[in-house]
Parts: C-alpha cells; structure tokens; sequence
C-alpha cells in the first residue's frame, strides 16, 4: 500500500475510540499490569501516546515544513509518560489524548500538504534523513503497534487461565 495522507488520517482519527471503547472504565487490574522489567502497561502506553501528541508528530511536521536551515528533531523522551502521568486515571489520559489527537489532526488537514512537501527531510538525530511522508506513515504504525501492545499486555493476564488452549493462543507465545 502506498502512503496516502486521507487514507492515513482515517486510521488517526479511529485510534482514541478505538482506545476509549477499549479502556475506559476498566480496573487497575487490567490497565496497570506490564510484561515484566522495562515493559509497558496499557496505562503507560497511553501516556506515551499523549507524549507523542504533545511532542513529537506535529512539531517535527512543522519542522520539516519551516524555513529553518537546521531541520534536525529534538530527540524524543519515549519514558516522559512516567512523570507526566503520575496521579493521572486511565479515563483522565484517555480524555487528554483524544483531545490532542482531534487538534492535531485538525492542524495536520490545515496544511493541505502538497505530495512535494511529503518529500521535504528533516534529520532524526538516530536515523538520519527522514521524509515528512515516512514520518507520517510512522505516526499510523506507531498507533497501530500500541493498540497490538495493549491487546498483548491485556491477554496475557489470563495467560495462566486458559488452561490447554494456550497452544492455540499465539498472543499469549
């Protein structure tokens, strides 16, 4: 599938309802636990979606699109969410990232962004020159590997409980 910014936005703008109808209102038990050591939990994941909103797709898109000389992006804090979220609900960050996502997304349909201005690079600070369409086919797969990241977290809860049919389970492998 080739990068196509409508089709992109339509993914972008599910993401919040999609992590709402998933999340809100669930106990702890389900929104705090992790994998294990330096693993996130749906709760943390969440935090560093609005982190991302705040600090990360927008900003650089702008970069990449300004008159600036030096186009290199600020290197991102991917553990920001551990702060920024402390005495925070799950509903409280749900509410926040839907709000961010839904001024974000209307500033990103603002620019009416031309397939030329999709090849204009900035410079991530790991991996180089970037295009603004490879950053903004990021932005879809970053969603879209949390929500997978969530389901695994939130699966694995029962990993003890379903007996025999684990063998059938490859998210709980």
């Amino acid at each position: 599938m080739q990068y196509n910014l409508t089709q992109a936005i339509h993914v972008l703008e599910r993401t919040p309802a999609v992590l709402r109808t998933y999340l809100y209102d669930l106990p702890t038990e389900w929104t705090s636990p992790n994998e294990g050591p330096d693993t996130w939990s749906p709760f943390d994941i969440i935090g560093h979606l609005i982190h991302g909103e705040q600090e990360d797709w927008l900003k650089r898109t702008n970069l990449i699109l300004s008159d600036n000389e030096d186009k290199t992006f600020e290197p991102f804090d991917r553990f920001a969410q551990f702060e920024l979220s402390k005495g925070k609900t799950i509903n409280e960050l749900l509410d926040k990232f839907e709000a961010l996502r839904i001024e974000n997304l209307r500033q990103l349909k603002e620019l009416n962004l031309s397939e030329e201005q999709l090849q204009l690079k900035g410079r991530h600070p790991a991996l180089g020159d970037v295009t603004l369409k490879e950053l903004l086919s990021c932005w879809v797969v970053h969603d879209l590997g949390h929500i997978s990241q969530i389901s695994r977290v939130m699966a694995k809860q029962y990993k003890a409980e379903v007996g025999p049919w684990i063998q059938f389970l490859g998210i709980l492998r």
